[in-house]
């Protein structure tokens, strides 16, 4: 693995794991939507973890089009920002988790925010994963890179 590679993943462990909240992209008849979500990442980074209830415009926008993007950054409204903030998207699909790692997963996701078990284990509260196909790294202002990430 090369080491811009093994150093743009190191990156986004770090922000994962200081990061308790992302921005969802879904889309429902060619309309953006947007939702903040508490999120957590596999330790590959290869998928990112949330729960969302059944009854929200969220969830029938992801069973309509599985195609989301998720935006964490590091900003902290201050204008240092603009040298110093790093703002990912991840571009990815959405699926609800209901197979024999739900238990897994759930538990990783509950690692991160324990103030949400009772609502993470609600009857009407759905654990989705975005499968990560790349991510789109920005800093220093305008500093682009891409990560593929295979699955």
């Amino acid at each position: 693995m090369p080491d811009e590679e093994l150093q743009l993943k190191k990156l986004l462990k770090e922000l994962f794991k200081t990061q308790l909240f992302a921005a969802l992209a879904t889309q429902h008849s060619s309309r953006p939507y947007n939702n903040l979500i508490a999120f957590a990442a596999t330790e590959d980074i290869k998928e990112i973890l949330f729960v969302t209830n059944r009854g929200t415009r969220k969830y029938a926008n992801l069973l309509a089009s599985s195609s989301v993007s998720v935006l964490v950054d590091s900003r902290t409204n201050q204008d240092s920002d603009f040298r110093n903030a790093v703002a990912v998207t991840a571009v990815g699909t959405a699926e609800e988790v209901k197979d024999k790692q739900k238990e897994t997963l759930l538990r990783l996701y509950l690692v991160k925010h324990h103030n949400l078990e009772k609502f993470a284990n609600s009857a009407g509260a759905a654990l989705f994963r975005v499968k990560v196909k790349a991510y789109y790294i920005v800093r220093n202002f305008q500093e682009v890179m891409e990560l593929k990430m295979e699955q």
